[in-house]
């Protein structure tokens, strides 16, 4: 039987691990495993950050709502898998978006999706910038995650791809004044960019 893990320190983090393991874990910390190494999450994010996933998230739920395809805000594990079938010591990836749209309900489990959604969104902080527009942006690609938003609070602008022949394709970038996101995934979304920079 391994010993069990109480506190971050006690991660080995030259070495790759799996999602078997990431269950066994008891610490407050938040992290991902991409590709069985360990990315320690950043603290709580800032207010905006908050209020621009609250916003986005609410109004997701809100446009899905009677619809079969559900929202889910972070803390929510999304197991990235390379087939059907893999066990909890075969998968090595295991993220936290800040919001998911997955319309599988097979995907859907307890313990969160395994699979790819069929979209993610990620709201940029100085300390995650780097990996959530090139990391990430390739391992959503990989597992094909069909759309990907980006959202800047510092620019208030957002970045929409769209998921063609297996390559992520900028869809459209958004300013804060005026415009409406859409999505080329669900043609019928429509947000207010000024709904999310309320702040």
């Amino acid at each position: 039987m391994k010993p069990k893990v109480t506190d971050f320190s006690q991660l080995d983090l030259n070495k790759t691990y799996t999602y078997a393991d990431y269950l066994t874990w008891r610490f407050n910390e938040r992290l991902e495993l991409i590709k069985g190494w360990v990315y320690k999450m950043s603290p709580a994010p800032r207010r905006t950050h908050q209020r621009i996933e609250t916003s986005l998230s609410s109004q997701l739920w809100r446009y899905f709502e009677h619809k079969k395809c559900e929202v889910y805000q972070s803390p929510f594990d999304v197991r990235l898998i390379k087939n059907k079938g893999q066990s909890d010591h075969e998968i090595t990836t295991v993220v936290q978006p800040d919001i998911s749209v997955i319309c599988d309900p097979e995907k859907l489990d307890d313990r969160g999706c395994i699979g790819a959604p069929d979209l993610i969104i990620e709201v940029l902080s100085p300390s995650t910038m780097k990996k959530d527009y090139y990391e990430k942006f390739n391992l959503y690609e990989e597992n094909k995650v069909k759309e990907y938003w980006l959202v800047n609070p510092e620019g208030r602008s957002l970045q929409i791809f769209h998921l063609e022949n297996d390559k992520y394709e900028e869809f459209e970038t958004l300013e804060e004044k005026e415009e409406t996101i859409t999505s080329k995934l669900f043609p019928e979304l429509q947000i207010p960019m000024v709904s999310v920079f309320e702040y």
